[in-house]
C-alpha cells in the first residue's frame, strides 16, 4: 500500500497530470472528491494557505495550489470575502422585504434588478417562485433607518406594486454549508 508520503506523491502526480482536464470538467459541474473537500475547507477558512488546504485534504501545498487555481479558473470559486460584524458598522438590524411586481415582463424584471443593485443597504435579492416575486434582505441601523430606506429607495423601485417587511429579532444561525 505504501506510506502516506507515497500516497500523497501518487495523488499529487495524478493531480498534476489531470489539472487541465479537471478545469474543463469543473466548468461543466463535475467536481471530484478532492475538489469538494477543498471547496468545503475554503468555505470555512477562506484565508487558509495552500499548505493548510493541502494538509486538510491530503495533498502537498503545490498540488493544493494547482487545484485551487483550477477551481478559480472554472468559476467554482467566485472570489474571497471577509465576514464583517454588521453591528460594528452600525447596521445591526436585518430586514426581510417581500416584493410583488405589477407585471413580470423581462423589461420590468430587468429594471427592478438594476435599481436594486444600486441600493447599498440591500445585501441580497432573490427572484422567488410562489406568492412574492422577490425577497430582499437589507441591513440597516434600526427602524428609523429602514424608514429612510423605504421612503428614499424602496418605494421608488420600478414596477413594484406591494412591499411587505419583517424585521429579524436576532440572528440564530448564519453559517456556511457543512
Amino acid at each position: 500500500m505504501g506510506t502516506k508520503r507515497d500516497q500523497n506523491k501518487l495523488i499529487e502526480q495524478r493531480s498534476t497530470e489531470a489539472v487541465v482536464q479537471e478545469t474543463s470538467d469543473n466548468a461543466a459541474g463535475g467536481l471530484d472528491d478532492l475538489d469538494t473537500a477543498i471547496l468545503r475547507y475554503l468555505e470555512r477558512r477562506g484565508r487558509a494557505t495552500n499548505y493548510e488546504v493541502g494538509e486538510a485534504v491530503g495533498l502537498s501545498a503545490s498540488a493544493a495550489s494547482r487545484r485551487i487555481q483550477a477551481l478559480e479558473n472554472s468559476g467554482a470559486i467566485r472570489g474571497y470575502r471577509a465576514l464583517i460584524d454588521d453591528h460594528l458598522l452600525g447596521k445591526g438590524t436585518t430586514v426581510y422585504i417581500r416584493v410583488t411586481l405589477e407585471r413580470e415582463s423581462a423589461a420590468v424584471l430587468g429594471a427592478f434588478e438594476a435599481a436594486v443593485r444600486r441600493c447599498h443597504e440591500i445585501v441580497s435579492c432573490h427572484l422567488m417562485a410562489g406568492q412574492y416575486d422577490y425577497m430582499l434582505v437589507a441591513r440597516v441601523a434600526g427602524i428609523d433607518d429602514y424608514g429612510r430606506l423605504h421612503h428614499s429607495q424602496l418605494s421608488r423601485l420600478p414596477g413594484v406594486s406591494r412591499l411587505e417587511t419583517s424585521f429579524a429579532l436576532r440572528n440564530v444561525l448564519e453559517a456556511p454549508r457543512r
